[in-house]
């Protein structure tokens, strides 16, 4: 009798969970990202953690659950359940809940302050859903010098990656203080290695005709006057900004030089950074141009067929 009892409770939690997560995806379908749970691999990419440490048993605090490693697809942002084909199992591990049966620990990673399931998605699911703010883990923690807000998208995760690299690269150059320049900026993590890349070629070409060894700031004010400046101008003049809305003058910079060095492998160094920038134009350019249009497309369509009712009521 208690078992039936306790398997119509565990049917019925699980439809409010799934109500739950209805009402969460119509709140959030004008950002759905707001809805969905992080993948841990992704995040794991973005941050690069370089090393692992087990932590052992803890009791963790279910709101700082974030993601999952293989399991990000099944529940959303707040841990409940997006398919109904989760049902079986799920009501099962309530109906363990609803009875007073204990459950194995749930594995978790952890990484920059919040954590993600390596096991157990459904008892977090559940635990969730019956209201707990605490569940027994054992945990690994990865390296990250990066905190994560628990409502952090993985857009924001990584613009908030982009704003940390930033930092430690303007404090290790002094970047800002010799330029002048704070706004060197990417849309994309692990750009400005490559900067500091390009800075330490130009140094070793510098030193080349030097008997004393270049300062790094000499080279870093030399690369931005007579590398970094020149290759902006000649976007600014192509109105590449226009072309390419959406990404910085760094990424842009980046683009250009790789597809420089590139032509100068097959036509040779000397092959001139305008004639590189028309070339670059000339293959991505109308490919984005053509993408945006389509892009503007159902835009376009819902205008016309503005214009057209007003057209047969006038």
């Amino acid at each position: 009798m208690i078992n039936e009892i306790a398997k119509l409770q565990a049917a019925e939690d699980f439809s409010r969970a799934r109500g739950r997560a209805l009402i969460s995806r119509l709140q959030h379908f004008m950002n759905v990202d707001k809805d969905k749970l992080l993948s841990f691999n992704s995040v794991k990419e973005i941050l690069k953690p370089k090393t692992e440490v087990y932590r052992g048993m803890q009791e963790v605090q279910i709101k700082l659950i974030v993601g999952s490693e293989g399991r990000y697809l099944d529940f959303n942002k707040f841990f409940f359940p997006r398919s109904e084909y989760l049902r079986r199992r799920w009501q099962r591990v309530d109906e363990a809940h609803l009875t007073n049966i204990i459950l194995p620990p749930i594995q978790l990673y952890e990484i920059g302050g919040v954590y993600f399931v390596r096991d157990g998605n459904h008892r977090v699911s559940v635990a969730k859903a019956q209201g707990m703010e605490f569940i027994d883990a054992e945990v690994t923690s990865l390296s990250c010098k990066i905190p994560i807000e628990p409502s952090m998208t993985q857009l924001e995760l990584r613009q908030a990656v982009i704003q940390y690299e930033k930092l430690i690269f303007y404090e290790k150059t002094q970047f800002g203080g010799l330029t002048g320049d704070y706004d060197l900026d990417f849309s994309r993590t692990g750009r400005y290695d490559v900067i500091y890349n390009h800075i330490l070629v130009h140094k070793y070409y510098m030193n080349q005709s030097h008997t004393n060894e270049i300062d790094f700031g000499e080279a870093l004010i030399s690369w931005y006057t007579n590398v970094y400046k020149p290759i902006i101008q000649i976007m600014s003049e192509e109105n590449m900004h226009a072309i390419f809305p959406k990404r910085t003058s760094g990424d842009m910079y980046v683009w250009l030089v790789k597809h420089w060095d590139n032509l100068k492998r097959i036509y040779g160094v000397n092959y001139s950074l305008p004639a590189a920038v028309k070339d670059f134009l000339n293959k991505h350019g109308k490919k984005m141009s053509l993408s945006r249009f389509f892009c503007r497309l159902p835009k376009l369509f819902k205008k016309c067929g503005f214009r057209k009712k007003l057209d047969v009521k006038n």
